[in-house]
């Protein structure tokens, strides 16, 4: 099968063999149905994209209601699995890729620990945040299927740090009565974007200190305002510099040979390109130098001081949590290809950006619009936030099958 991020400009590429998460479902037995659309190159494209929406594609409908926005990048993976088109799916997620279209779709996504799963035959954004997870249902299965795709892969070096952390059977730390006694701070600063989502919160919160919780209520990390900029430095250097990668290691089976190459193709090709919106982030990311540039380095330094060392990681020891939770995201928008996304909030950044897993759940909806909570933690605490998140799931089941609606008006 081809692989193309969503673009014209990899048609007919295949490479010469599986992905290290597609060898690894293959082992397990799994049944390979089919690849999902995507926001064309992971949303890391332009300023003013549509989620969901790729050349190769189009653009990906929100199965709640079909004018609204799946959200992405790993929009047809949400779409597909809440739809009931495939039992799982796999998502990729650098900033809010798994965990958004899950909060969006009405799903359980598992954005892990970066290097608990292998990356290898993906195509890149950024080594420090990317990773592939789980999209699922319920989180038995998101349990499972994480289970069947962890491990050390020698072609991804970021995945021997994992040693000792992988687990084969996830399901073993699914424990219903497993909110008892946690204790868990509460995000608070990521409240406040929308009043529906905030009272779906405040129900989450009462139903997790019911079943025995100890919420620590508000807890603070570093504002997100503080490493954006550097976030987005990091990843335009990165970004330039793995997919050139990417793209030589495919050699004759790779029809453009660089980013460079690939801006060039799709100012030749705008009708099936760039009809809707342009291409200003590839653009700022030709321009950056190699991974020795000092910005490049003290970008990524104050990233993992800000988000692990001061951030999650002080947090989670100085208050002695489990986890931490807020809202992953409001509602899903109405899908404009004029002005593209309308992100009203969400908590995805400080997890992404440390390179920390994050597990977002249903926790209810607004207005018939899907709304998750995400909990997330320091590095490799997947079967603590694995038994929470099943804990809350038992508690709430608040997950509403889809109703493929054309439009909430009227």
């Amino acid at each position: 099968m081809t692989t193309t991020a969503g673009s014209y400009a990899l048609e007919g590429s295949i490479p010469s063999s599986d992905s290290g998460v597609a060898e690894k479902l293959r082992a397990a037995s799994a049944i390979l149905l089919a690849k999902a659309n995507l926001s064309e190159w992971a949303n890391f494209r332009s300023t003013h994209s549509s989620s969901g929406w790729s050349g190769r594609g189009g653009q990906c409908k929100n199965p709640y209601v079909l004018d609204r926005n799946p959200c992405g990048s790993s929009a047809g993976s949400g779409t597909a699995t809440s739809a009931n088109l495939g039992a799982v799916s796999i998502g990729t997620e650098t900033d809010g890729s798994v965990v958004c279209p899950s909060n969006a779709c009405g799903l359980v996504g598992i954005k892990p620990t970066v290097g608990l799963v292998s990356r290898t035959g993906i195509i890149p954004v950024a080594h420090s945040q990317d990773t592939a997870g789980p999209m699922t249902r319920t989180v038995t299965d998101g349990a499972i299927l994480l289970g069947a795709i962890t491990g050390i892969d020698a072609r991804d070096a970021a995945t021997r740090a994992s040693n000792g952390h992988t687990r084969a059977d996830y399901t073993a730390f699914l424990d219903a009565d497993g909110l008892r006694g946690a204790r868990i701070g509460v995000a608070r600063q990521y409240f406040g974007f929308h009043p529906e989502v905030d009272a779906v919160m405040d129900e989450a919160l009462a139903a997790m200190r019911s079943a025995g919780a100890e919420l620590i209520d508000p807890v603070e990390l570093p504002p997100d305002s503080e490493f954006g900029d550097s976030e987005m430095t990091v990843l335009l250097y990165e970004f330039k510099a793995d997919l050139n990668q990417y793209l030589a290691a495919l050699g004759d089976n790779a029809p453009v040979k660089s980013l460079a190459e690939i801006i060039a193709f799709n100012e030749r090709h705008r009708d099936r390109e760039i009809p809707y919106f342009g291409q200003e982030i590839f653009h700022q990311a030709q321009e950056k130098g190699p991974l020795s540039d000092k910005a490049y380095s003290d970008a990524l330094a104050l990233n993992h001081r800000l988000t692990r060392a001061e951030g999650i990681d002080h947090v989670c020891t100085s208050h002695r949590l489990d986890a931490i939770v807020a809202p992953m995201g409001g509602p899903a928008w109405t899908t404009d290809l004029v002005n593209g996304d309308h992100y009203s909030g969400g908590s995805s950044s400080a997890a992404a950006v440390a390179g920390y897993a994050n597990v977002t759940v249903p926790a209810g909806n607004v207005r018939g619009l899907p709304v998750g909570i995400s909990f997330f933690s320091v590095a490799w605490r997947e079967p603590t936030l694995l038994r929470l998140a099943f804990a809350f799931e038992q508690q709430t089941k608040a997950r509403l099958q889809p109703g493929f609606r054309d439009t909430l008006a009227g």
